[in-house]
């Protein structure tokens, strides 16, 4: 017991010591500060909510923008309010959503020592420094990548480095490269480019590769042969620096010895390229898009070298309007000028462009590739392939879902998970076990989220449906399409057999465990509370009494849990002292209090399920 104390005084002396040093080199300006004070209400609530675990809320904050990694007037981050009241997925969507949890350093320590068990501690050790710290790193590996790929072929402009030709990509340049972006708009039909002698290969190389977002090489060495010296290759990318109006690269060069701020500064920098890409895609991309009739598509001619260097047109066709005043509106398409170098984040598009069909050949005017998906979602893709965020509402999420299924956007595939997941059910899982598992007039169509969760084969989804069912089981259990969801969950087990399990039935039944078992458990506390404390003097009496008495609570749990339903008794002739309101089971009994009425209801709920399976003449 001692030893234990003297751990925890020490982690704790060790946490100070952390907290001083890093406030010192923040305030000296070595490194930055990760966790700024933020005293704003947008992140107040943020923090309230991941004190609740209400997913639903915190989506919504991050989904504004609010910075999920700031601290409040007590130092706390989301982060550590999530794990400190043990809310793990409230923890898993902050980390996924850039939340910093890194070791050696006094925030991360701490979330990892405050941690509420095991299970939040270890999702938090999961998340490393790549993972928790660099958010952007699939959007800066892939464009990184387009410098060594070989086919498909998707660079449009060639620079000549002494005896050797670059083949690079004009957008690309004319996003990051101030110079570029001046001296392409002014000449877009240029192809190549010559480095002037005097600059040093390895320099441009190092530019190249920044405005490729490509980590900053830690060591400057010129190569055999090539007449320069390693001070020369510095001055050399100095210069091209300021030519190229790219001056942090200076900077991220100076800061790649120290490994704080070599990861502040890549992240900065991650940031800064993707905003600009941002900015450039928005402007020429979105900015160019066309709305033609359908029937006229065909008609549409680009030229291959067009001002913003497209190689590829996407269409999506509007949807029908349900409206029946809509019905003789003239159907419209919508094209969106896009660059198969980004198009080749989605496994679909890399393996049309590297095929032998038509879509993989130039020509003199760009194809038309046909996207079956609304303009609306499919401006969210484009958005995400190009800048890595996907912000969208609950109301397209599925539409975003299948089409990020057939694109094989896996990334995307996750993100309208968590969007369906979070947002859709209206109200978090605490909040759903104190209403009683009733129905809300503004609940989804949990019916074709499900559907949605098996087409797509998201894991997530089907967890999801599951408990969302679970805390509305008195809603759904005696609808037709309740039963038809049963039947379709039993048909999707290849040559099932009688003693076979119902998936989705085995999730309803396990949440439906959790639901009540919670429920329990949450009036337990009330009426422990509601009692006497201990005395002074050591009197247990008051604490033995709680104890029976919610002994006695388990106990009827268990027994109905055996027990038949029978006939609603008749009302007692006196109520008990403080009876305020009747407490019914479903089937309409009367019962003394909520621990009896939990323990009714959850049994009636099981019989209701085993007689939907007897009607369905289902075996599991």
């Amino acid at each position: 017991m001692e030893d234990t104390e003297e751990r925890t005084v020490l982690r704790k002396d060790q946490l100070e010591i952390s907290l001083h040093n890093e406030k010192k080199l923040i305030k000296e300006g070595t490194i930055k500060d990760d966790n700024p004070l933020d005293l704003s209400e947008p992140f107040r609530d943020l923090c309230s909510a991941c004190r609740r675990g209400d997913l639903k809320a915190c989506q919504e904050k991050i989904t504004e923008g609010v910075n999920v990694n700031a601290r409040d007037l007590y130092d706390y981050t989301p982060l550590i309010l999530a794990s400190l009241c043990g809310h793990y997925e409230v923890a898993q969507l902050l980390l996924e959503s850039g939340a910093l949890c890194e070791r050696d350093t006094f925030q991360g320590e701490r979330c990892l020592y405050n941690a509420l068990n095991d299970r939040i501690r270890n999702l938090l050790l999961e998340y490393d420094y790549s993972k928790s710290t660099d958010p952007l790193q699939p959007l800066a590996a892939h464009i990184a990548s387009l410098l060594t790929r070989e086919t498909p072929v998707t660079t449009d402009i060639t620079v000549a480095v002494g005896d050797q030709d670059v083949a690079l990509h004009k957008f690309i340049l004319a996003a990051r490269s101030p110079y570029f972006h001046t001296k392409l708009a002014a000449a877009p039909e240029t192809t190549t480019w010559k480095l002037p002698s005097t600059t040093p290969p390895e320099a441009f190389a190092a530019a190249i590769r920044y405005l490729y977002l490509g980590e900053a090489p830690r060591e400057l060495r010129s190569g055999p042969g090539t007449g320069f010296t390693e001070s020369e290759v510095f001055t050399g990318i100095d210069k091209i620096s300021k030519y190229l109006e790219i001056e942090s690269l200076m900077d991220s060069l100076l800061d790649s010895g120290d490994r704080r701020r070599a990861r502040q500064r890549r992240t900065t920098e991650l940031a800064k390229g993707r905003d600009q890409l941002e900015e450039w895609f928005r402007q020429n991309v979105l900015g160019n898009r066309v709305v033609v009739e359908t029937s006229k598509v065909n008609d549409v001619k680009w030229d291959r070298n067009n001002a913003i260097f497209a190689d590829v047109l996407l269409r999506a066709d509007e949807l029908p309007d349900e409206d029946d005043s809509a019905a003789d509106e003239t159907p419209k398409s919508t094209l969106f000028p896009c660059h198969r170098a980004m198009l080749l984040r989605s496994e679909f598009f890399q393996a049309m462009f590297t095929s032998s069909f038509r879509e993989a050949h130039i020509t003199n005017h760009l194809h038309i590739i046909d996207v079956d998906c609304s303009p609306d979602v499919l401006e969210i893709i484009l958005t995400f392939l190009y800048t890595e965020r996907a912000d969208f509402s609950l109301e397209i999420a599925v539409d975003v879902l299948f089409a990020a299924d057939m694109l094989f956007i896996e990334k995307l595939k996750t993100k309208a998970a968590v969007v369906i997941s979070t947002l859709g059910s209206g109200v978090s899982q605490s909040e759903a076990a104190r209403t009683r598992g009733t129905k809300d007039e503004d609940d989804i169509d949990i019916y074709s989220i499900i559907r949605a969760a098996w087409l797509t084969r998201v894991q997530r989804l089907e967890e999801f449906a599951a408990r969302f069912l679970a805390y509305r089981l008195e809603a759904h259990i005696d609808s037709p399409e309740f039963a038809e969801l049963i039947q379709e969950s039993a048909a999707r087990i290849q040559a099932r057999q009688e003693t076979d399990s119902i998936e989705l039935l085995d999730d309803i039944r396990f949440y439906l465990n959790e639901r009540f078992r919670l429920r329990f458990d949450d009036a337990g506390l009330d009426e422990l509370m509601e009692e006497q404390p201990t005395t002074a003097n050591g009197d247990d009496t008051a604490r033995a009494d709680n104890m029976e008495k919610i002994t006695e609570g388990v106990e009827a749990l268990n027994v109905a849990k055996s027990t038949p339903v029978t006939t609603a008794p008749e009302a007692p002739a006196q109520q008990p002292y403080g009876y305020t309101r009747e407490i019914r089971t479903l089937d309409g009994a009367l019962v003394e209090d909520e621990f009896d009425e939990d323990a009714m209801n959850y049994q009636i709920l099981l019989e209701k399920l085993d007689a939907l399976l007897e009607r369905l003449n289902l075996d599991a």
